[in-house]
């Protein structure tokens, strides 16, 4: 039989993570490696770091699966317009056309090598004796806060998952790569333990890394702890006392509100490429920066140099075009919104959040019918002739904790309306109108209304509505693409997704969600 000794690939691109905090050996000192031996790990210092510093490359390609995952099959994209051929992957998760024989981001969305280099870290950290405790139990604190980030992705997405928390260095033979998947309850188990060990490890360290916010820290724990006991409390039995948990997370979080931890005053300035060091609304992001990477996710939300030639942001005569504006971007326009999404997100009063997220593309000549839409939240910068998509892209931030903290209110039949005046001032200045206490389900509604707006394009909205509860869903989503009906037919859709056949073929322990 054959061994293979274990090694673990490197990422290439790790000067994402310039800016760590002192603690952190800077990038360009770690020594390039193509593998990383278990002895070396242990052994020096710069091949610890490149570990370590590894999983954040790594995560950070993960934006286009967080992003789709978390939002596209929400309501906010459904047939909506735009003016290439359409993007066939994003549109499957629009309409729901997700079958045991049509499985968006097979093989569990290449999750497992991402958890392979976090369990890596994990087991190899406590044994390096070249780094100091402290450099070691941060680090291990940050490991466990993404593992744990990592598994509840995978849970709101598949539900039971095969639970892997110790990579494996031997493989004797194929039988040792079968994993059946673990139920439900036990991931969430999981996920919560990993929660607790990054809290303790953090050791009450509230401090956020300096410069840009892309290592994770003990805010993005504790908006994980909240975003996890909202989700058991509503979907897993918790009641009460894990929304109560959440709600006590959330609210720490709150006390922390300050001028390092709070709302940017200017919504647009959340996603400037150069208000990135320091930025007091996020917690945690992923990191795009010129000449290292870009954020290649959204190229199906903007629109080619030609086009942009025929198009304008106004329905009136000779108005500037699109390319007048934005003579750099060059992309495609092949994912949209629909007309009466457009027009809900854009009547009534002047929302900040509406203008820094995307703008309507209209015909230059009359009728000035709408074309689609160009999202301009992950615009980027220009440098020469150049567009640079160098937007980071936030995993948690300080809006989020509001809304949470306003959800789990409500659901306890508190009064949610200071976070969510928060946010609603924030977007519509001094004119804003407070909203009021009223029933579980209307402050409810008004939690999701306000994070419809907030987040476009964050990858938030459809574990958003899956968080408040199965009605949500079906009261926002086309009936036509998903209902109780199509949920309980034994064949697909449902909330979850199903896995592939050649999945189930390749490992005989694993089994097909339930419903397809």
């Amino acid at each position: 039989m054959k061994q293979h000794r274990f090694s673990i690939l490197i990422i290439l691109g790790l000067g994402l993570l310039t800016g760590a905090t002192s603690c952190k050996k800077d990038l360009q000192d770690v020594i390039p490696q193509d593998q990383i031996s278990t002895a070396l790990t242990l052994s020096d210092p710069n091949a610890a770091q490149t570990l370590y510093s590894g999983v954040y490359a790594s995560l950070r390609g993960y934006n286009s699966t967080l992003f789709a995952l978390g939002e596209m099959r929400s309501e906010i994209w459904t047939d909506g317009l735009f003016t290439e051929s359409v993007d066939g992957g994003l549109s499957q998760y629009y309409t729901h056309n997700i079958s045991a024989l049509n499985v968006p981001a097979n093989n569990w969305g290449g999750f497992y090598n991402l958890l392979y280099q976090v369990n890596n870290v994990i087991n190899l950290y406590p044994q390096v004796s070249v780094l100091s405790s402290a450099v070691k139990n941060q680090a291990l604190a940050e490991m466990y806060g993404l593992r744990a980030y990592i598994y509840y992705t995978m849970l709101r997405t598949w539900g039971d998952v095969p639970l892997n928390t110790t990579p494996i260095s031997t493989i004797n033979n194929a039988a040792q790569t079968y994993k059946a998947r673990t139920k439900v309850d036990s991931i969430m188990l999981q996920i919560k333990n990993d929660i607790n060990q990054s809290l303790t490890l953090f050791n009450g360290n509230n401090a956020l890394p300096a410069g840009k916010r892309v290592y994770w820290n003990r805010l993005a724990t504790l908006s994980l702890k909240g975003d996890v006991y909202l989700w058991s409390g509503t979907l897993m039995g918790g009641g009460t006392n894990d929304l109560n948990t959440a709600l006590a997370a959330l609210q720490e979080l709150e006390g922390m509100q300050s001028a390092t931890l709070n709302l940017d005053a200017n919504y647009a300035d959340i996603f400037d490429p150069t208000k990135k060091a320091n930025n007091p609304e996020i917690i945690f992001a992923l990191n795009y920066e010129l000449n290292q990477a870009q954020m290649g996710t959204f190229g199906s939300f903007q629109v080619n140099s030609i086009q942009a030639t025929t198009l304008s942001f106004q329905q009136v005569p000779n108005a500037p075009t699109v390319s007048s504006i934005y003579p750099y971007v060059n992309g495609a326009n092949r994912c949209g919104m629909n007309q009466n999404m457009i027009n809900k997100l854009t009547g009534g009063p002047a929302d900040q959040r509406i203008n820094g997220s995307f703008k309507v593309m209209y015909s230059t000549s009359a009728p000035y019918a709408t074309r689609g839409v160009l999202l301009t939240k992950w615009i980027g910068s220009t440098s020469g002739t150049t567009q640079v998509y160098n937007n980071d892209y936030p995993i948690y931030r300080y809006a989020e904790i509001l809304l949470m903290a306003a959800e789990a209110k409500a659901k306890l039949g508190q009064d949610p309306s200071a976070e969510i005046n928060q946010i609603r001032q924030r977007a519509y200045g001094a004119t804003y109108i407070p909203y009021v206490n009223s029933t579980i389900d209307d402050n409810i509604q008004a939690v999701l209304e306000e994070q419809l707006r907030e987040f476009i394009g964050e990858g938030k909205r459809w574990f958003g509505l899956r968080r408040a509860g199965d009605k949500w869903v079906f009261k926002y989503v086309d009936p036509k693409y998903l209902s109780p009906a199509t949920v309980n037919s034994g064949k697909g859709p449902t909330f979850l997704l199903p896995i592939s056949m050649s999945m189930l073929n390749n490992d005989p322990l694993l089994t097909q969600t339930t419903g397809y």
